[in-house]
């Protein structure tokens, strides 16, 4: 994907999140570090430009919360003003840029609920990847792309990488 074909898929996603959710009177818009937090950024923005007002933002860090880091010793928690406002009672969408099988979204599930109790928790995803191995699926999808296990995607967002593309990148041995 070009940057303006991400461009044009947030606009139409911004449009679905409110058409779905009945406005943004009650949403919040949580992005999973890293990559989540710009399309959360973004994606606030232009809720807000639809909506006219303004969409509360947060940042959710899962790094204490992933199941594949070593389980030897005690779990440290993230601090729970980690995320910028209050939870609690609220429709959250989750972002991330790529979801492949689940176990990032499953970290992130662990994480939220442990700031609060939201009304509801839809996902919204840039790239949906399939392979799944826990049954997790998007409530927004910016594209599907099928690949096979040897092929990656690689996200990149101006704020963080300098540059704004999505890739398909096949692994060699």
């Amino acid at each position: 994907m070009s940057a303006s074909e991400i461009e044009r898929t947030l606009v139409r996603l911004a449009h679905e999140i409110v058409e779905k959710n009945d406005g943004s009177s009650n949403l919040g818009l949580v992005g999973i570090k890293r990559r989540g937090v710009p399309l959360a950024q973004r994606l606030g923005a232009l809720i807000e430009k639809i909506e006219k007002h303004p969409v509360d933002t947060g940042v959710l860090d899962i790094s204490f919360y992933r199941d594949d880091l070593s389980t030897s010793g005690p779990r440290p928690t993230v601090n729970a003003g980690d995320i910028g406002f209050d939870v609690t009672g609220r429709d959250i969408i989750l972002m991330d840029d790529v979801l492949y099988t689940g176990r990032t979204i499953r970290a992130a599930l662990d994480a939220l609920f442990d700031h609060g109790r939201p009304k509801s928790v839809q996902l919204l995803v840039l790239i949906d990847r399939g392979h799944r191995e826990l049954p997790i699926q998007a409530t927004f999808t910016g594209r599907t792309i099928p690949t096979s296990r040897r092929e990656i995607i690689e996200v990149k967002f101006n704020e963080i990488d300098g540059q704004e593309q999505v890739l398909l990148v096949e692994l060699v041995d």
